[in-house]
């Protein structure tokens, strides 16, 4: 019983290692998207639809998790990082818009088989600190979209958007390694382990209305998220800016998102998940409003800040998720995905749709004003389970 509590360091690393390196590719759609709208003559609203192609696959989520739960999962941990890798290096040798959302089609399946399962292995080899494990975990996500970014706008400088294809080789190789690496970790026949798949309806019904207020938190702090994350290399460049400025922004906000992924988790182990779940809530419209008031220099320290609070909520969601003892963990853990990810998939549409009528600029005024709309879900989130620590 005793080793069952025990947080295993190098497991958590080796899982954090692999959602970094699938997390990687799947940063460089956005950092590209001012090339992509001039290579096919699109608009906002089909650059919000290629997001969304990624995040259909998501609409599976729960049943991913059902699933999850009689796989070894370990092995689509190591699969899903080369699929990703192939499919976003592709992206800029595609002749035509439409392959272009297969290809993020077939990497929002691969990212719903990586994501939706990892986390609960992250549970089962964190012991007590389930926080602390799911800082780690997002650390390596938010870390990915850090260098994802620069990435891809360096292959691109050297070699042109058709050359991206040659970062095809790097991505095999870090899933060859995480093979060797992964492949004897032996936790899926825990997770598998005498499940009732009649519970399952028993155990969202049981869930729902917790899973009613987390949909609230997500979808409107999700237009700030997608916001930024989709759309800030283009909204930079409506203001003038260069490809290498989009990309460099969009890294700073994941630089100090992956800082806050870190800390958030390990702090909500401390002081209480919803404490801090509160307190990231309230602060982060403010940073949104005043980045959208910002102008030169003094946009970056606001955009550290604005990264480090809209990021920071998730592994602190996360780890409430976790934090129920279920016999569906896997289920419960693609609920939270599917909202995480429709989310993100609405958002993005309506960011795209309105900006293409008003711009980015009053846009992201916008999606600051309907964050604040997330924190009476919060307070009732506290009110209602405040049993949870």
């Amino acid at each position: 019983m005793q080793k069952s509590r025990k947080f295993q360091t190098s497991n958590v690393l080796y899982i954090s290692i692999a959602h970094f390196v699938h997390d990687t590719y799947t940063a460089f759609l956005a950092p590209v998207v001012p090339l992509l709208k001039s290579k096919f003559g699109i608009n906002n609203t089909l650059v919000s639809l290629l997001f969304v192609a990624q995040q259909i696959p998501n609409l599976l989520n729960p049943f991913i998790g059902i699933i999850a739960e009689n796989l070894k999962i370990r092995y689509l941990v190591i699969l899903a990082p080369a699929i990703t890798t192939i499919c976003m290096s592709l992206l800029g040798v595609s002749p035509y818009y439409t392959i272009i959302i297969i290809l993020l089609f077939v990497v929002g399946l691969s990212s719903a088989m990586f994501h939706v399962p990892t986390p609960v292995l992250i549970k089962k080899i964190s012991g007590d600190r389930i926080g602390k494990g799911m800082s780690f975990y997002m650390l390596g996500g938010e870390a990915a979209r850090t260098v994802g970014p620069l990435i891809i706008v360096a292959a691109v400088d050297v070699w042109g958007l058709e050359g991206t294809f040659k970062l095809i080789p790097f991505g095999l190789l870090a899933s060859l390694i995480l093979f060797f690496r992964l492949r004897n970790i032996n936790i899926s026949k825990d997770i598998k382990d005498k499940k009732s798949y009649a519970g399952i309806k028993q155990t969202f019904k049981q869930h729902l209305p917790f899973f009613i207020l987390i949909a609230g938190i997500m979808f409107f702090r999700a237009f700030m998220k997608t916001s930024i994350t989709s759309f800030l290399p283009t909204y930079l460049d409506e203001k003038g800016g260069s490809l290498w400025l989009g990309g460099a922004s969009l890294s700073v906000f994941e630089f100090a998102g992956a800082i806050g992924a870190y800390l958030a988790g390990t702090f909500s182990d401390k002081i209480g998940r919803l404490r801090t779940l509160t307190f990231i809530i309230l602060i982060s419209p403010f940073l949104m409003l005043g980045f959208t008031y910002s102008e030169g220099a003094l946009m970056f320290p606001i955009l550290l800040a604005l990264g480090f609070f809209i990021i920071s909520s998730t592994p602190v969601l996360l780890a409430l998720v976790m934090d129920f003892d279920s016999e569906h963990q896997a289920f419960l853990s693609g609920v939270f995905m599917f909202i995480s990810f429709v989310s993100a998939s609405l958002t993005n549409l309506v960011v795209g749709i309105i900006s293409d009528f008003i711009g980015l600029i009053d846009t992201y005024k916008i999606s600051s004003g309907l964050a604040f709309f997330a924190i009476p879900f919060v307070l009732i989130l506290k009110k209602k389970y405040n049993f949870i620590k």
